[in-house]
């Protein structure tokens, strides 16, 4: 068979959409179409009609009609095989057969036409694998893009880390009095977020000993800085309108900025080694429980000031029995580590880097038992008269751990106001502009393991996932304790 085209028209003969499969000119292939009503003789079931030139191939669809426009010597019977399957199609990509619905759909009926079709002759396809074609779905793709998210994920992570360490370095040498230096990128990751039922998120950090040193005064001589006059009528509405939305305004207090370095809290001093464990802890719990996926990272990063205490060695005692995959600097010696968990270079003539942080021990764990997750989040929506009724409970799973500065993170629906609050533990804050009721708490631990929210909004239950928990500590989640020894 040659198939000219394949087109959905009207009674009227107007073309709502129409596939060509050889070279035609769009003023031809509208008036074949407006030709072919005219060409049915009325009383007789006919599923084609001819013409000197070409033969119609027809099915009706309610109101339309699926027609196959082929030349004079094509076999009738594949073009009829042929129609039936364009006309098993169209039911595919559109609900009701109607002008609006198809004209909707235009192009996804036309990539389909584009798979039974090629240059004019039937290609050996079934509906299956017309619906497998136009779809595209690869798995590669999708490996892909969920190596993708992840990368972006950990970037933006990286991103907060290092601008709150820029910001800190920049209070740190105006306390000092010297000149804020510019700062390059080095460092591990610090918080990160997930989602899904119950979540946790982790980050516990430095087991460091601080060592104050006097701060010298700064000259409070003349300052030439350019000066800005008070805040005009339009800020201060800009100011109130953020209040109204849940927004924290801080005050402006006046205060000179060698007055407001005066207030925040002194820096840590980083002595002639310096020792940093940090741990991130990333998990995702189903709605209705069980641990879906659990992953820990953990890293010492050693950084060493006096080239007195170049030599160092660190001495590692691993008490955990969780599994863990311990991992060392590619310049550690890893036969030193196996035999006396103690970490130092490969070769003993050469010194760590000065002023440098360096990562020396890695470690990893990923498991789906439930035993291990150390915080618990249950949410229990259920339908009201006027809405929803809402109550969220934490549990505390490992007594030995302290979490502070806890907020979960439920989403509410947007546009029916704020949420009632009941029975609570702890503080909260709704922010109208995300979304979002936040529930604050400040500690966690084996005194308070424990607690509840109550609130009731109008909504359904899927409205209130997924949840998003974050929480820091200061202590480590695996039992891995650091400390080292110097070898001149």
């Amino acid at each position: 068979m040659v198939l000219l085209a394949a087109a959905v028209c009207t009674k009227a003969g107007k073309a709502i959409v129409s596939r060509q499969f050889v070279e035609m000119t769009r003023t031809r292939i509208e008036g074949l179409l407006a030709a072919f009503p005219k060409l049915m003789n009325t009383g007789k079931q006919h599923t084609f009609v001819e013409t000197d030139s070409v033969r119609y191939v027809y099915q009706p669809l309610e109101k339309l009609y699926m027609v196959l426009i082929t030349t004079k010597n094509s076999n009738i019977l594949e073009d009829l095989e042929t129609l039936r399957l364009f006309s098993r199609v169209i039911p595919e990509y559109c609900r009701v057969l109607e002008e609006s619905e198809i004209s909707e759909h235009c192009f996804d009926l036309i990539f389909a036409f584009d798979e039974i079709v090629a240059l004019g002759y039937r290609e050996n396809v079934n509906l299956a694998q017309i619906r497998t074609f136009t779809e595209m779905d690869s798995h590669e793709e999708k490996v892909f893009r969920a190596v993708r998210e992840t990368q972006e994920r950990e970037a933006k992570a990286e991103m907060r880390r290092k601008a709150k360490e820029l910001q800190q370095a920049r209070r740190d040498a105006e306390r000092s009095g010297k000149k804020v230096p510019a700062f390059g990128g080095f460092g591990s990751a610090g918080m990160t977020s997930i989602s899904s039922g119950s979540i946790i998120t982790d980050t516990i950090v430095e087991p460091e000993k601080p060592k104050m040193t006097p701060t010298p005064a700064r000259s409070s001589g003349p300052s030439k800085a350019l000066k800005l006059g008070a805040k005009g009528k339009e800020v201060d509405n800009f100011v109130d309108k953020l209040k109204s939305e849940g927004e924290t305004i801080m005050p402006n207090t006046g205060k000179r900025g060698s007055d407001v370095s005066k207030a925040l809290p002194p820096p840590v001093n980083v002595e002639s080694v310096h020792l940093r464990v940090e741990e991130k802890i990333s998990l995702t719990c189903g709605r209705d429980g069980g641990l879906q996926n659990m992953e820990l990272m953990g890293m010492v990063t050693l950084r060493v000031t006096d080239d007195k205490s170049g030599r160092i060695r660190l001495i590692i005692n691993n008490n955990d029995n969780k599994g863990l995959q311990l991992q060392t600097h590619p310049n550690v010696d890893k036969k030193l580590f196996t035999a006396e968990s103690v970490i130092g270079l490969k070769n003993p003539d050469k010194s760590f880097p000065l002023n440098n942080d360096v990562g020396v021990l890695k470690w990893r764990l990923q498991t789906t038992d439930d035993a291990l997750i150390p915080l618990t989040i249950n949410c229990w929506p259920s339908e009201s008269g006027t809405g929803c009724d809402v109550n969220i409970e934490y549990e505390l799973q490992d007594d030995s751990l302290e979490l502070n500065d806890v907020v979960i993170s439920i989403p509410v629906p947007s546009g029916v106001g704020a949420p009632l609050i009941g029975d609570l533990d702890g503080e909260y804050k709704h922010d109208s502009r995300r979304n979002i009721l936040e529930w604050c708490l400040p500690v966690i631990d084996a005194n308070n393991k424990s607690g509840s929210l109550e609130f009731s909004i109008a909504g359904q239950p899927n409205d209130f996932f997924p949840i998003n928990v974050t929480f820091v500590s200061k202590r480590n989640y695996c039992d891995i304790q650091v400390r080292y020894r110097s070898e001149r």
